[in-house]
């Protein structure tokens, strides 16, 4: 891997804790929805109420395309390189690139890595692992615990932990009998063998967090074969009750990091969002967003107690070209006698409530892909106050590690 070398300035209030929220594929319109549902017109979700906003540019270097994917978006996030689509913390010239979670390892602080998908998916993958292409999912299962070292790994996906056809144990097959898919052996008992505590339901992490209020040992939790949902468009079986919820689990990895005086890197990823955006399920969307905002909660109550954590919540990109309307709005141009809104969008849905409110809104996708669309980021904590105005992705890692005072990536074979 090569150096890179980042300049601070050295501020005098320094995050010695980071907690990077990431709404996958949420754009500022998803965020809106939310908004109106639980929140209302004049109210706002937890994200919007953090004191620093902006806009973040999602485009990548792919030659084929500049509508990014998962991989390229995340590894701008958390490596500062622009890349191409399907890389994982790998540069357009093929060469690594330092991540801000390897960073803040060798800095002395506690990792963590959470996801509702597979936590060996692109966005989780791109902070802790190197690979090509992100379908090696083994492989960057393989580089978490041996080479990154993470130390709270929590998500779906457990097939890519299993070597191929091993029956998975029964607590992961709530949802289907699933069976291992893995290339690299059983990283489970890897795991094991290299001190994690595994644990495989949401009562074993309530006994985890029991036996180890310190956080003495790190913890491998996977909690489903696959994703923590059922992807598929409303009405055809699309189902997402996820087995632990991703606040619970936000709580438990911080519970297990912030026992580290040198503080902690956390990285929160809610996929159902992308996921339901990407079969235009507009409700299954919504709750992805508000199952993001609990999460958001837990870790502004537990900034409260901890004012030198740095809270960032945002999206790699946005999927679905979204777009929200009243339900009730008059057609344009608007003349006497209106009737319902005329919005003529492709897989409109809807309409659903405005919290306190007699009236709804409907939403409306134009396309079942990731868009080039700006995302809303919103910080709180040491350092937002350079997440306003127009920045890229690029320039979060920026931010992020001159917040932390990580000034050296040290190179790595």
């Amino acid at each position: 891997m090569n150096s890179s070398i980042l300049t601070s300035n050295h501020h005098s209030s320094r995050a010695r804790n980071l907690i990077l929220l990431i709404g996958d594929g949420m754009g500022q319109a998803h965020r809106f929805a939310g908004q109106l549902f639980a929140a209302g017109r004049e109210g706002r979700l937890a994200m919007d109420r953090l004191p620093y906003s902006g806009q973040m540019g999602t485009m990548c270097v792919d030659p084929s395309s500049f509508v990014t994917d998962s991989a390229a978006a995340a590894t701008a996030i958390a490596t500062g390189v622009k890349t191409c689509n399907g890389c994982v913390a790998i540069d357009p010239m093929g060469q690594e690139r330092a991540t801000i979670l390897e960073l803040a390892k060798a800095s002395g602080r506690s990792t963590g890595l959470i996801s509702t998908c597979q936590i060996t998916d692109a966005t989780p993958a791109a902070f802790a692992a190197h690979v090509p292409m992100r379908a090696a999912q083994s492989e960057i299962a393989r580089q978490y615990i041996e080479r990154a070292r993470v130390d709270v790994i929590l998500g779906g996906g457990a097939v890519h932990w299993y070597p191929d056809g091993q029956p998975l144990p029964p607590q992961l097959c709530w949802d289907a009998p699933w069976v291992g898919a893995g290339k690299e052996g059983d990283l489970v008992a890897r795991a094991r063998a290299l001190g994690y505590e595994f644990v495989a339901s949401e009562a074993e992490l309530r006994d985890y967090l029991a036996r180890h209020a310190c956080g003495a040992r790190p913890l491998l939790g996977l909690f489903a074969g696959q994703e923590f949902f059922v992807q598929a468009e409303e009405g055809l079986g699309a189902v997402y009750n996820p087995p632990v919820s991703l606040a619970d689990m936000t709580d438990a990895a911080i519970k297990t990091l912030s026992a580290n005086p040198e503080g902690f890197f956390l990285m929160v990823e809610e996929s159902a969002i992308d996921r339901m955006a990407h079969r235009n399920n507009a409700p299954l969307m919504l709750k992805g967003v508000l199952e993001l905002d609990r999460a958001v909660q837990v870790a502004l109550e537990f900034a409260r107690q901890s004012p030198d954590t740095l809270i960032v919540v945002t999206a790699d990109h946005e999927c679905g070209g979204l777009a929200v309307a009243g339900s009730l709005d008059q057609p344009y141009p608007y003349e006497p006698g209106g009737g319902l809104l005329d919005t003529l969008l492709a897989g409109e849905d809807g309409p659903f409530p405005v919290a306190d409110s007699d009236y709804g809104f409907v939403v409306g996708w134009a396309t079942t892909g990731h868009t080039s669309a700006p995302v809303p980021i919103t910080a709180s904590g040491p350092g937002a106050e350079r997440l306003t105005g127009s920045i890229e992705n690029t320039d979060l890692f920026d931010t992020l590690a001159e917040a932390m005072a990580l000034t050296e990536a040290v190179a790595r074979p």
